[in-house]
């Protein structure tokens, strides 16, 4: 009988990874679909559990927010918004950001939430980012018919950018998504993200305009004022939903900065993605 070999197994190393980044295939997020679809439908029915409204917080949050901006930037500060009512205006503005900001924050946290998911199964972890930002877009389409409702109470009119909605709706949940992969890929090395995100959030606001028009600030910064993507989503959001004038040609800008970060999230992401379980 042939002695067996006493000397260790080679370690066996794919070479095509080492080095490279590493996305999950289309196929692969497409077969495990239903994780991501569980997660989101978990993180609905924990978000509204033992609450006295309910849903009736994703009415009741946008309507909040509107009728604050109503009071003090059209009523207080006389800030004009063209022919649009003014609660129209804003509300539009406020179901955008609205989404972005409630998704970022939920993917940014995503992967230090399922610490036990990412170091105990494998997956791709693209689906706990995908998981995090579907649920706002629940949040989103009940903004959507709050604002239709009060667009009829008005007798505001949409205009023909409708057609785009679908687009623009893609285009957000997009840059959404990459943005929230590049938090947290950097969040599960250091947590500072989940504590600072909050507050650049709140200035972020500020300079995108949500409850004001962008005519305002960009003529007093001019293009720089489009360095920020979502002022030239907001824009086109409320050239789409209640025929707002349509985004200046800078606003291109802000689709040139969008695109780069989402890529720059999504490369980050799927760099770092072999190392979240032994760091997170």
């Amino acid at each position: 009988m042939r002695r067996a070999s006493a000397e260790p197994a080679a370690w066996v190393v794919n070479r095509s990874t080492v080095g490279r980044i590493s996305l999950p295939r289309l196929s692969e997020l497409l077969r495990l679909r239903e994780l991501a679809i569980v997660l989101a439908m978990r993180d609905l029915q924990v978000r509204y559990k033992q609450t006295f409204f309910g849903v009736a917080w994703a009415v009741l949050q946008p309507l909040a927010a509107t009728g604050a901006f109503t009071l003090v930037f059209s009523a207080v500060a006389g800030l004009k918004s063209g022919t649009i009512p003014y609660a129209v205006f804003a509300l539009a503005g406020v179901v955008g950001w609205s989404y972005f900001n409630a998704a970022v924050m939920r993917c940014s946290t995503a992967l230090v939430m399922n610490e036990a998911m990412v170091t105990k199964v494998y997956f791709p972890r693209l689906l706990l980012c995908i998981g995090a930002v579907l649920p706002s877009l629940v949040d989103f389409a009940v903004g959507l018919s709050v604002l239709a409702t009060l667009m009829v109470i008005t007798g505001t009119p949409p205009g023909l950018g409708l057609v785009a909605l679908p687009l623009l709706i893609v285009a957000l949940a997009l840059f959404t998504l990459g943005t929230g992969c590049l938090l947290a890929a950097v969040n599960v090395t250091y947590r500072d993200v989940q504590h600072a995100l909050p507050f650049l959030l709140q200035i972020a606001f500020f300079v995108t305009p949500v409850a004001y028009s962008s005519a305002l600030a960009s003529n007093e910064v001019g293009w720089a004022y489009y360095l920020n993507p979502m002022a030239g989503l907001i824009d086109a959001l409320r050239w789409s939903l209640v025929d707002a004038p349509p985004p200046p040609l800078q606003a291109l800008l802000s689709l040139a900065v969008g695109a780069v970060l989402v890529a720059a999230g999504l490369l980050l992401f799927g760099r770092t993605e072999r190392r979240f379980a032994d760091v997170i």
